[in-house]
């Protein structure tokens, strides 16, 4: 059977690596130190970035699974749960750790801006490849950090240690821009796919049942997160993609009032608005004239 692990403090985490508590909400990990492990189930009441050196099993979140090799970053959240799958005979862990208690938020700047770094929403076939300058980076932050573990912990410790983790996620932003424009050419078969996807919804009975799509189900639907799919559709197109969406509706909008004698009512109903009166709102915002007053004047 599957071995379970529900990690809720440091000290569980670090005793479970092998590793010494210095801080009770923070640490920076080795997993070289470990003891060999096979596959485990582990669940996460901390915030983790795990800098990936080897490919040691199928690691899953949920029904998918990582998109990941040699230099990977991955992030978990609190109240996360990694798999790591495939992996029945015992091996070695490899890689480097940032593990911080949601704790050390409090009262930090980091604590207000924690919510901004969209990346702790990404699925886990989302995850970040770094280049190796990137990683040398990445591994010299979590130096800093672990320096700074180790002084005497005074009234400045925190302030300090939180503005490293926030520079380093501020280079994670910075990557990620990097990442979304060397994988332009599948980023383009996504906005592609979206594109289809919106096509064939609205030629569809599912604007009658389900409304017009939310960013959400389209996600869903190109099997990514929300958070990771709306910043490459903004990435890409340079508008939000709920703001994609709008352009859609109102496109099919404009087709439906020039070309058939249907009413704004009905044509409403067609793209999923429950009132047509929303549908007059957002026509008005996007276009300057009304439903009507666009087919007056074509």
């Amino acid at each position: 059977m599957e071995k379970e692990f529900h990690f809720k403090s440091i000290a569980e985490y670090n005793a479970f690596n092998n590793h010494q508590t210095i801080h009770p909400l923070v640490s920076v990990l080795d997993f070289s130190k470990a003891n060999t492990r096979t596959g485990s189930k582990m669940y996460f009441d901390l915030y983790c970035v795990f800098l990936k050196d080897v490919k040691c099993g199928d690691l899953k979140y949920g029904r998918e699974y990582y998109d990941y090799q040699e230099g990977t970053l991955v992030f978990i959240s609190p109240g996360q749960m990694i798999d790591v799958e495939n992996k029945i005979d015992y091996y070695q862990p490899v890689g480097h750790g940032l593990v911080f208690h949601p704790d050390m938020l409090l009262g930090t700047s980091l604590g207000k801006a924690i919510a901004e770094y969209s990346f702790f929403s990404y699925n886990t076939n989302e995850a970040l490849h770094l280049s190796p300058k990137e990683r040398d980076l990445v591994l010299d932050l979590f130096s800093k950090i672990d320096t700074e573990l180790h002084q005497s912990i005074d009234k400045h410790s925190k302030k300090v240690i939180a503005s490293n983790i926030e520079l380093l996620f501020n280079h994670c932003d910075r990557f990620y821009d990097r990442q979304f424009i060397t994988r332009e050419t599948v980023n383009k078969g996504v906005i592609d796919k979206f594109e289809n996807l919106l096509n064939s919804y609205f030629e569809s009975e599912k604007p009658y049942t389900l409304g017009f799509p939310s960013v959400a189900y389209c996600a869903d639907q190109l099997h990514f997160s929300a958070k990771y799919f709306g910043d490459l559709i903004k990435k890409e197109t340079g508008s939000t993609a709920q703001e994609y969406i709008q352009n859609k509706i109102i496109d099919i909008a404009k087709n439906k009032i020039y070309g058939t004698r249907k009413t704004v009512s009905e044509i409403a109903y067609e793209l999923g608005f429950k009132y047509p009166q929303h549908l007059n709102r957002l026509f008005k915002q996007r276009v300057g004239l009304t439903p009507n007053e666009f087919r007056t004047l074509n």
